[in-house]
């Protein structure tokens, strides 16, 4: 055997070695499924992201999808996780038919809260008041249909009998539009609406009273993985567990770098780059 061939063989097994080791350290990729209308859901899950791609090593698919299905993803471990479960009222429902199925990795935001909302130069103080304005026409603007806001919308409309009104169902973008117009316009709107949200800080705004307590106390916003994801991703489990905004301003600065244009991977992308000390506590 002539030493070419001895060199080139000895070349292809150091080849055929690297490529078995490069295959048994590459990490599966996971997927996460996120609400793309809800501000909060698309900052959170896309800072999450880029931690779980930058600093964890595992690829990442984000898989926008409708309140309903992104619970069911988890479940079925079609999705390997969802940031973006409000409990214990808003997705109540939903965690009652999935608890068994999935894993619940703790808040990543506190002190969460929904409702209607209304700009604070209208009359109405309180969702009853709704009954008896006549400027509002009857009409309350929503999101997406199924998700946990707008089950409990209806059952507002029935609880403070709000007869004649309508819950229009359409989409976080949508109904972002009908309220800059009646901003606009100086014109009566309630919508369905939540905090953390980026449009606090556009207008000035608030929550109508509910006596009844339609729409629960504080929430929090919590991290919810398939059961097979400890075992496929342990590394992504432990940042789960320590991933949590310190407030509303901190999840707040990459809202509004996407309200004004920037695109969410990038927004994400330089929130991480700028808050270093940040990402070292939930990777540690």
């Amino acid at each position: 055997m002539t030493i070419r061939r001895i060199l080139g063989s000895g070349a292809a097994l150091v080849l055929a070695i690297s490529a078995t080791l490069a295959m048994a350290e590459t990490k599966p990729a996971l997927s996460i499924g996120y609400v793309d209308g809800w501000a909060d859901s698309v900052a959170t899950t896309h800072v999450a992201a880029e931690v779980i791609k930058q600093k964890l090593g595992y690829g990442v698919k984000l898989m926008p999808v409708a309140t309903g299905i992104m619970w069911q993803g988890v479940a079925t471990e079609k999705l390997d996780m969802m940031l973006s479960a409000w409990l214990p009222v808003t997705h109540g429902e939903y965690w009652s038919k999935n608890k068994n199925k999935v894993v619940d990795y703790g808040p990543n935001f506190k002190d969460a809260k929904i409702g209607l909302i209304v700009p604070e130069y209208v009359k109405a103080q309180s969702i009853a008041d709704l009954k008896t304005d006549d400027s509002f026409k009857k009409k309350i603007v929503g999101i997406d249909a199924g998700s946990g806001v707008m089950l409990t919308t209806d059952q507002a409309i029935k609880d403070y009998d709000l007869e004649g009104y309508k819950l229009q169902a359409s989409s976080g973008a949508a109904m972002i539009a009908e309220l800059t117009r009646a901003e606009n316009k100086h014109e009566s709107i309630a919508v369905t609406g939540w905090v953390p949200h980026w449009m606090f800080a556009k207008w000035k705004l608030r929550f109508l009273a509910d006596p009844k307590g339609v729409y629960g106390a504080a929430e929090t916003v919590n991290s919810i993985g398939s059961q097979g994801l400890e075992k496929k991703a342990p590394e992504v489990a432990a940042f789960l567990r320590k991933f949590s905004w310190n407030s509303k301003d901190e999840i707040g600065e990459v809202m509004l770098a996407i309200q004004n244009g920037a695109k969410p991977e990038v927004a994400a992308q330089d929130w991480v780059a700028k808050h270093p000390e940040r990402i070292a506590e939930w990777t540690k």
